[in-house]
This record gives C-alpha cells, structure tokens and sequence, in this order.
C-alpha cells in the first residue's frame, strides 16, 4: 500500500553561538513544517561547531544531557507546534567525563522516544571524535514514529555496512544519516555510500551535511545534502554544496514492498554463511 511521507533535513552554517545557532534551525523546521513536512532530521551536532578538528576539553562545555537538557526540552515543544517527527543529534553529557554523539527522537505529538548514539567513532586527523566521544552502547535503534519506522545512522557510521543492515532487518522504512565532513575529505564517498546503502537494504535513506567553514581551520562542509530511494535514485536534487538550506521531498513508502517484492535480499541472505574462516 502507498503511503507518501513529506521529510525534510535541514543544512546549516554555524552563527557563531549555539543560541542562535538553535533558533535559525527552528526557523528553518518551521518552515518544514509549512511546507508540509511531517518529519525532519537536523544535522550532526546540529546545535554547536563541530569541533572535533581540535583536540580541547573546553569544548565539553557543549554537551548537554538527554533527554533532560534546555535544548531538547525545546525540541520537545518544537514538535508539538509543528506535529513533526524530529532526529536532534546533539553533543550528549551522560555524567562527568563521559560523553556521546547522540541522535535523540522525538514522536509528532512531542513524546520523547529514545536516543541512537554514534556506534563507530574515528580519530584521524580533523575527526579526533575518540577524544569527545564514547563509542554508543545503544545498539542499531529502529524507532516506531507517527510516519513509520525510522532509523538513525551518525557520519562516520555510514562507511561501515554491517549497521545499515541491522536497521534494515529491525524494520527501518527511513534512516537519517545526520553528518559533518568536509569537501577535500569524503565528497566522492558521500555520492556513492548512501544510494549503495539504500539499494542493498531497500529503504530510503536521509543524508545530511552541514555547510561554512565555521573559522576552524581545515574545515569545508560542502553541504549536497539528499534523499535517495531503495532504488538508488536521488529524490528531486541535492541541496546546496555552499549554502544553508530546508530540502523538503516526499518519499513513497509503497515504493519498498515494489523493490523488496522484485529484489529479495532479505529473503536471499545467507546470514549463516557470513564468517571469516582460514584459507586449507
């Protein structure tokens, strides 16, 4: 059966202080909301600089707690003025020294339903997330919200296949990819990863990059945030590579069972066969 899903993402430059840097994304989800979205996912640490291209403990002033922090309570009342779906990934205190990169979910209605947190964390150079960030215990979250089942997958955790799956067998019909990453470092990888995602796991997938250069040094978000179907095709066109933007697209959820009915991948998987053994 059809059922057409308006979601948008939200691309945006960093203002300089996380107030305002919160209330221009508000304005932006508003406008969402009256083009009709019915949910929206913001972008990676969408509240703050991303300042992982740094290693400097000043910077855990940031986190907040979840769901009991001022901007999720936000968050919480944006919902309910709008009735969308919202993905708030944010910087995330769980107690002193310990730190997440957290995606939390809340329903249409303003109910708060859990949190994903960023599974797959690098320490390279210009991502030293290992030194903010604790690997998430949260396991590969599949939320039941009033548009579906929704998944959430952080940046760094695209490269890696074996979630994707995992949300996939739990009933994802939309993941939401929240990132940061900068254009001489991954732009090729953000073209192909997501639509292979989408094709081998037959969902949609939302994928979200922030824009600016945010005055750190070796920074570029190149934005091109998109939606792709299981089909591996863009949905309309990729936002801008420079500039803030609302991408607001609908996603035909009757277009899953038509792939899943023609390509059966999760019929044909041979999960017993999926181990590592020495070469005779």
């Amino acid at each position: 059966m059809s059922r057409v899903v308006r979601a948008a993402l939200v691309q945006a430059e960093w203002t300089g202080d996380q107030e305002s840097m919160i209330e221009k994304q508000i304005g932006y989800a508003r406008q969402a909301a009256a083009e009709g979205a019915e949910i929206l996912c913001f972008q990676e640490i969408f509240s703050t600089p991303y300042f992982c291209n740094v290693q400097d403990s000043d910077n855990y002033r940031f986190a907040e707690p979840i769901p009991d922090g001022p901007t999720i309570t936000k968050m919480v009342a944006l919902a309910k003025e709008t009735n969308m779906v919202l993905i708030v990934p944010m910087y995330e205190w769980e107690q002193e020294g310990v730190y997440y990169n957290t995606a939390a979910v809340i329903d249409s209605d303003g109910t708060y339903l859990g949190k994903y947190r960023k599974t797959h964390i690098p320490q390279v150079k210009g991502f030293w997330e290992k030194f903010y960030f604790r690997p998430g215990n949260t396991g590969y979250r599949v939320f039941d919200t009033a548009v579906g089942k929704v998944g959430v997958y952080i940046c760094y955790d695209r490269h890696f296949p074996e979630g994707w799956r995992e949300l996939g067998l739990a009933g994802a019909k939309i993941v939401f990819n929240p990132s940061a990453t900068t254009r001489g470092h991954s732009k090729h990888l953000w073209q192909l990863e997501q639509p292979a995602a989408a094709v081998a796991n037959e969902y949609f997938v939302g994928a979200i990059n922030r824009v600016g250069s945010e005055d750190l040094e070796d920074t570029d978000y190149y934005g091109s945030s998109y939606f792709v179907s299981p089909r591996g095709e863009i949905v309309g066109e990729t936002a801008s590579d420079t500039e803030d933007e609302v991408l607001v697209r609908d996603l035909d959820l009757g277009l899953l069972e038509e792939v899943r009915n023609y390509w059966q991948f999760y019929r044909d998987r041979r999960p017993e066969t999926y181990v590592t053994t020495a070469a005779p």
